[in-house]
């Protein structure tokens, strides 16, 4: 067995002895994946030879797609976008082709609804009729979009906007530019079809029975995700800047060897559901030297939603994300929450997460189900986190991680359940050097009475934050070198009904009123070593039913 830290150390062998415990095994790595790459002929057509204007106000949908059909039945090379202002509606990439965008273009999508036809699509993990996107290839094999220049998909047509996101100025100045408000006066719509497609919960998705006619009367409300590639092989996104999507920025859907490399992803901070990018269901994946700044989640793995990914049962895998930094999101790095067809064997590592809400974000709910495993994070820096530095949450809702004004928490309902495909897991997670500096709270875990969150490895954590360190319906939890500097010491850590809680070398960096407080009739075995206690006060308190003897410090 591999212990923690080197294995079968003296230290092992001294807790299993002297605690009658075996130390928590660490996850094993599995091997690394080898990523196809790209390649193109040396053949470019430039937009401009098929009729295309480059002023911002002709409309290039027909040229650019031309040039991109022309291309690839030359046998594939490089579609040149130059400088300019390129307006267009979508457009769809073919194999072979590299839509190459040069840093002095522009390719502005059209912001006239009628321009966007309503395709089938997918919509956060379910098959739904959405309006078609505005770059999109399904079933195509070896395409790149590369550059150093533009694309940005006028998002901001699309997009409601929450009252409470806006400056009174900035509110005035959206109710004045058209569209409408609903009644409570707190979301503005683009227009009264997008207004009833929210009020009525039609969000396009595929039931037996609909047709796209059914949904013509809230066409405005299907907004489409910027850059959809469909089970497509061997993809390249290098150096451009894609932005201001009207919903997630990049959907990668049951791709395979993708590569995502050197490129700015931007959204307005307060941008419903604008995700930085979204790998659903992929398989060989590398995300390096990117940089994001959106306005929900960074980089996030997802894998279907409920009944719908069960069913497609295709986990997200075998992903490299590294060197990458993510400004404003809901989360840094993020996995869920449609997971439902789980994720497995993911690397993230020399990441840098500046004001995201959160840092690291696992998320998921009951009636989810799939499995995430074998995650392995390391070397991640975190400044100035508005929530949780490090948040495993398996009661997750679809609200902002962060409450605004004039927005409540909800209570979470405690209740076990019967453990079906339904239940969600969270397991094997190996997280080491981690340093955050300004945060709600460093550490919070939360599972379900029927499914602990389990298996996870802490190691090497430094904290700054109001709040410390939470454990709930958590097993087989090793935190090992977690040194905490918190303004709330009174307790520094929470453990609640859940065992096999290991602390290894836990230094409070300051005075603490209460280093533990232990909660709840099912907390047993947890145990503490090497702990610095010459700031403590009082090392431990027991209620709701906790004992005593569930501690061994």
């Amino acid at each position: 067995m591999r212990f923690m830290g080197k294995p079968n150390t003296f230290l092992g062998v001294f807790l299993g002895v002297i605690f009658g415990y075996t130390a928590i095994a660490q996850t094993k790595e599995p091997p690394r994946p080898i990523i196809k790459t790209t390649s193109f002929r040396a053949d470019t057509v430039n937009v401009k030879d098929f009729g295309a204007v480059g002023d911002g106000q002709f409309l290039n949908s027909e040229a650019i797609n031309k040039a991109i059909i022309t291309i690839n039945q030359r046998g594939g090379g490089v579609v040149l976008v130059p400088a300019g202002l390129w307006l267009t509606g979508p457009i769809e990439m073919k194999s072979n082709v590299n839509l190459h965008v040069s840093r002095e273009a522009i390719l502005l999508f059209s912001n006239k609804f009628d321009d966007y036809k309503i395709v089938e699509s997918n919509w956060e993990g379910q098959p739904a009729w959405r309006n078609q996107n505005p770059i999109s290839g399904k079933n195509l094999e070896n395409i790149a979009i590369t550059g150093k220049g533009i694309i940005d998909g006028n998002g901001g047509v699309w997009r409601m906007v929450k009252r409470n996101k806006m400056t009174d100025s900035q509110w005035k100045n959206l109710v004045a530019s058209g569209g409408v408000v609903d009644e409570k006066t707190k979301i503005w719509y683009p227009s009264e079809g997008s207004l009833r497609g929210a009020l009525e919960n039609r969000a396009g998705i595929k039931k037996p029975g609909l047709t796209k006619e059914d949904f013509l009367d809230v066409k405005d409300y299907l907004r489409p995700n910027l850059l959809v590639f469909t089970q497509c092989k061997r993809i390249l996104i290098e150096g451009v800047t894609i932005q201001n999507s009207a919903a997630w920025n990049l959907h990668p859907l049951m791709c395979e060897d993708l590569i995502l490399r050197d490129i700015l992803v931007r959204n307005p901070w307060y941008a419903q559901n604008g995700d930085g990018v979204d790998i659903e269901s992929c398989k060989n994946v590398l995300v390096e030297d990117c940089t994001f700044d959106v306005g929900d989640d960074g980089i996030c793995i997802k894998s279907g939603r409920d009944k719908a990914g069960r069913d497609r049962a295709m986990p997200t895998e075998n992903v490299i994300i590294r060197r990458s930094v993510v400004y404003h999101a809901h989360g840094g790095f993020v996995i869920g929450s449609e997971m439902s067809g789980g994720a497995r064997n993911i690397w993230v590592e020399d990441c840098s997460f500046i004001g995201t809400d959160i840092g690291l974000r696992f998320k998921t709910k009951r009636g989810r189900g799939g499995v995430v495993e074998n995650i392995f994070i390391n070397n991640i820096n975190m400044v100035g986190i508005p929530g949780e530095g490090i948040l495993f949450d398996m009661y997750y809702e679809a609200v902002d991680p962060i409450i605004l004004l004039g927005d409540k928490k909800e209570e979470i309902k405690v209740v076990k359940l019967p453990v079906t495909e339904e239940t969600p897991q969270f397991k094997n997670f190996t997280i080491k050097n981690v340093h955050i500096n300004g945060a709600d709270q460093g550490i919070f875990l939360r599972g379900l009475p029927e499914m602990h969150v389990k298996n996870v490895s802490f190691e090497n954590i430094n904290i700054e934050a109001d709040k410390g360190v939470e454990i709930i319906s958590s097993t087989n939890i090793s935190l090992k070198n977690i040194r905490v500097n918190a303004k709330n010491t009174n307790p520094l850590v929470v453990v609640e009904n859940s065992e096999k809680i290991a602390f290894d070398g836990l230094q409070p960096m300051g005075p603490v009123d209460l280093l533990m407080r232990v909660s709840g009739s099912e907390t047993k075995d947890i145990r503490a070593i090497r702990t610095d206690l010459k700031g403590v006060k009082k090392k431990s308190e027991f209620v709701y039913g906790a004992t005593a003897k569930a501690l061994n410090m």
